[in-house]
């Protein structure tokens, strides 16, 4: 749907609407507006309203939360613009920081401290000057538009956020497709990815997702080397059981993090990767 421009409440700005507001600004590429909208506006739906206007209606760009009941499930406007753009499951799965933004969002810090099982002092302490400078000057403005520094980073956060998550969804599926399961002297199970050419990207990335979405009982992950011809050998979860200092003076194997949690190796046979595994392993 082509939209005119994106209207946003006016005032102190959050996480829930700047982020909300840069998947809009990468989707649409029109300005945003941070003020009041007028019941026309909300009816326009040439018009998206975000965080503000009183009303969820996607058919007419309307992104609201704040009409829900109170014990609604913790919602914001973020999750709101992720539905619309179909990303929002994948954004729960993948993306560890949402929940608690939305909670932050909807039920406040004390709530949301209490939730986490932290204290409420430390809240405070996950600040740093990228989040208060970001939403001081996106509040600063009454007008963004292209060109603008502001305007230019929320774009860019919305292009990565949206490609970080149709890029997840893509690897979970190559991973399902390549991966395999190893048990390893009937002790310890190991997701295990072969090597294929191109190798594209990093080819450890998202296994210790992939593990945990499925529940897969693996204590340790295999995966070709980007920078040589062998394989990468590190623990899953730091599960302490694997100590891959033990094998560190093996000849095929060039390095092996002193703190045990992984090791590289020019070793290519199957059967090999295995016993290093084993010989890795303390129970």
């Amino acid at each position: 749907m082509s939209i005119k421009h994106i209207i946003t409440h006016p005032g102190g700005a959050h996480k829930d609407d700047f982020l909300a507001c840069s998947l809009m600004i990468y989707s649409h590429g029109v300005p945003v507006l941070r003020k009041e909208p007028s019941e026309a506006e909300v009816g326009d739906a040439s018009i998206a309203v975000v965080d503000v206007g009183g009303e969820h209606e996607p058919t007419k760009m309307n992104f609201d939360h704040h009409q829900f009941p109170a014990d609604y499930a913790p919602t914001c406007a973020l999750s709101l613009v992720l539905r619309h753009l179909g990303l929002y499951e994948d954004a729960r799965q993948y993306c560890d920081w949402l929940e608690t933004s939305e909670w932050l969002d909807t039920r406040g810090a004390v709530k949301t401290s209490k939730w986490l099982g932290i204290e409420r002092s430390a809240m405070a302490k996950l600040n740093s000057p990228v989040d208060i400078t970001l939403l001081r000057r996106f509040a600063k403005q009454e007008r963004h538009e292209a060109g603008q520094p502001v305007y230019e980073v929320m774009r860019m956060i919305g292009e990565d956020m949206v490609s970080f998550l149709k890029g997840m969804r893509e690897r979970m599926k190559e991973i399902e497709r390549q991966s395999e399961i190893w048990e390893i002297d009937e002790k310890f199970k190991v997701v295990f990815i072969p090597r294929v050419e191109p190798m594209i990207g990093e080819p450890s990335a998202g296994l210790g997702r992939y593990i945990e979405s499925n529940e897969l009982d693996c204590v340790a992950m295999v995966y070709p080397d980007r920078r040589g011809s062998g394989y990468g050998l590190s623990r899953y979860n730091d599960d302490l059981r694997l100590n891959f200092t033990r094998i560190g003076d093996c000849d095929d194997v060039h390095f092996a993090h002193k703190s045990g949690f992984m090791a590289k190796s020019s070793a290519i046979a199957p059967d090999r990767l295995r016993e290093l595994l084993s010989s890795a392993w303390v129970g």
